[in-house]
């Protein structure tokens, strides 16, 4: 398809405005019982289905791919992923929860954000779809589409991954997209040890007893929206109120409470320190404990990591762990450890990746009755790790 033809069967902005006002209030349910012609043809067009039997599946697709243009840590794009229910078990809330959740992220009331924000953020959801139709089609086509072969740079995916058919997941600009979490079981520590590896994001664990997260040495936690294993951990532990409100904030509480209890509020604590808390609403998803290793120490606008802080953690995070094994039932036996230092802390992966094996190795010599297991985001950072 030509770049004209492409941009001849795309809806105005107009068109797309109006429909966009008029899922608003009923959801993303309601596309399958009411036609949406603009979006319908801006979803086909977009490559996002193939016609009026998927419309409501690519018109959901597309909103979520223009969610994620305007940014989903940005204002614009978290209040636009509230407002019309592209959250994970948001998607058949009331409107008027939706409008409360989109207002907080404004910190506004809804009346004031029904006014003055919510019709700025349907125009630039409007304007992120049509940006993405102004894009030329992708080469290889939509994964699954019938008679198309696979784009430049699909290749084989790692053992355990979604493909039947052996390719990569293309996006429509061609690169490999997100991938669903993979686990690879038996990476060797050493020549009797072995750890469980996670292409995943931390919070999405489950039935791991012990979760690691990466902090600063003042143990403040990262804000919820920032892409980090602390601030991921913060908002996943959070315990929400039947509206999705956040109640209780229960990791920082409880990092709060541990630094007056020992004097330090405002004070560094030493590198490689790990203070425990409960898991809050983690708990749902068979954690028990969260411990936080203080390994990041803020330098200006940047943040220092000195290798010999990871391995102080490791031993600390295994020392509590024998403390506090025997006051559950069942006994503490696995743990999980993030790249410790390699996000905000700008350690390369490869070395904390280094540095965590040697002294996991070390740990499990002295005590090999645990399961640890090692977490990252993306495959290219596993294939490194497990290349060591």
């Amino acid at each position: 398809m030509s770049q004209e033809s492409f941009a001849s069967n795309s809806p105005t902005y107009d068109q797309l405005l109006e429909e966009l006002k008029g899922i608003r209030r009923p959801g993303l349910p309601d596309l399958r019982r009411t036609d949406r012609p603009a979006l319908r043809a801006a979803a086909v067009a977009g490559g996002f289905c193939d016609g009026s039997d998927d419309a409501p599946a690519g018109i959901e697709a597309l909103l979520r791919e223009a969610v994620r243009r305007l940014g989903e840590r940005d204002l614009l794009g978290q209040a636009a992923a509230h407002t019309f229910g592209l959250l994970p078990d948001r998607r058949g809330a009331p409107a008027h929860d939706r409008r409360k959740m989109a207002a907080a992220v404004y910190g506004v009331t809804p009346e004031r954000f029904r006014k003055q924000q919510e019709p700025q953020v349907i125009q630039q959801l409007a304007e992120a779809v049509l940006t993405i139709l102004r894009e030329p089609p992708p080469l290889a086509g939509r994964p699954g589409s019938a008679g198309q072969s696979p784009g430049p740079g699909a290749g084989p995916q790692p053992s355990g991954g979604p493909s039947a058919t052996g390719q990569s997941t293309i996006t429509r600009s061609g690169r490999v997209g997100q991938e669903p979490p993979l686990r690879v079981d038996s990476v060797p520590v050493d020549a009797r040890s072995t750890f469980t590896l996670h292409v995943s994001p931390i919070e999405l664990l489950r039935d791991i007893e012990v979760l690691v997260s990466s902090e600063n040495v003042y143990l403040e936690m990262s804000k919820t929206f920032r892409p980090t294993v602390s601030g991921a951990l913060r908002l996943a532990a959070a315990v929400r109120d039947p509206a999705g409100e956040i109640v209780d904030d229960v990791l920082a509480r409880e990092l709060a409470g541990w630094l007056r209890a020992h004097g330090r509020p405002g004070l560094p604590v030493r590198p490689g320190t790990v203070v425990p808390t409960a898991p809050g609403a983690l708990t749902a998803r068979g954690v028990r404990r969260i411990y936080h290793a203080a390994v990041a120490t803020p330098r200006d606008d940047t943040y220092e990591v000195r290798p010999e802080s990871i391995a102080r953690a490791v031993s600390a995070c295994f020392a509590l762990a024998r403390a506090e094994r025997d006051r559950y039932e069942p006994a503490l036996s696995s743990i999980c450890f993030p790249l410790l230092g390699a996000g905000r802390g700008g350690l390369a992966p490869a070395v904390s990746a280094t540095w965590l094996r040697w002294a996991i190795r070390d740990e499990l010599a002295r005590d090999s009755r645990w399961r640890v297991h090692l977490v990252v985001r993306s495959r290219e950072i596993a294939e490194a790790v497990g290349a060591l």
